[in-house]
């Protein structure tokens, strides 16, 4: 939601009214490398050091995000993230999307979206997967999406109420997860080498 909100060039002060009604899914069609840094800080005199914090970064990772919700809105959510107001990042401004955006506005479910979208993952990773894709993993709103079959359901505080520095605040929401068979026979990489692009693996 962060994401939209920036593209739409909406303050952090600004109220998140108009989401509320959303519902949300994901789909991890490529889970990449968990990668850890670290930080240090020193005092302004340079005599003390802080205790070291510690960053996690998802390296070459792919992501299928769905939002559902009345159309006009997610027409403009869209229409924003294709022209964005402030400059997008994936939760860190270090982190911007490596790739531009490519939202759609579609007639389906959340569900169905999440079971029959044509798999996101990069060739090089399709074929390091080989013959036989893998179950992709996904989480979504409880009760959002019962065309897939869950495995589970847990609690976690995501949602956000206030970006406002001073006062920011999350609430609470239960999320289902499962996983879901790579829809279709394209998810296959081509045996004729024409879609090979050597810069993909880097």
């Amino acid at each position: 939601m962060g994401l939209i909100a920036a593209a739409q060039g909406r303050r952090r002060t600004d109220s998140l009214e108009e989401y509320v009604d959303l519902r949300f899914g994901v789909r991890v069609d490529q889970p990449g490398q968990l990668l850890r840094d670290f930080q240090t800080a020193r005092t302004l005199d340079g005599k003390s050091s802080m205790p070291l914090s510690y960053r996690f970064y998802r390296a070459d990772a792919r992501y299928l995000a769905v939002v559902s919700g009345d159309r006009g809105l997610l027409e403009a959510f869209a229409d924003a993230l294709m022209r964005p107001a402030f400059p997008l990042y994936l939760g860190r401004r270090s982190c911007p999307p490596a790739e531009p955006l490519a939202p759609r506005v579609v007639d389906a479910s959340l569900g169905e979206c999440l079971r029959d979208t044509p798999w996101q993952a990069a060739t090089w990773w399709r074929r390091r997967c080989g013959a036989e894709p893998p179950m992709l993993e996904f989480r979504v709103d409880k009760g959002a999406a019962p065309e897939l079959v869950v495995d589970g359901e847990t609690v976690v505080r995501d949602e956000p109420m206030s970006f406002d520095p001073q006062h920011r605040q999350y609430g609470w929401r239960t999320v289902e997860f499962g996983r879901t068979p790579v829809p279709g026979l394209d998810a296959r990489p081509s045996e004729d080498g024409l879609d090979h692009d050597a810069f993909m693996a880097v």
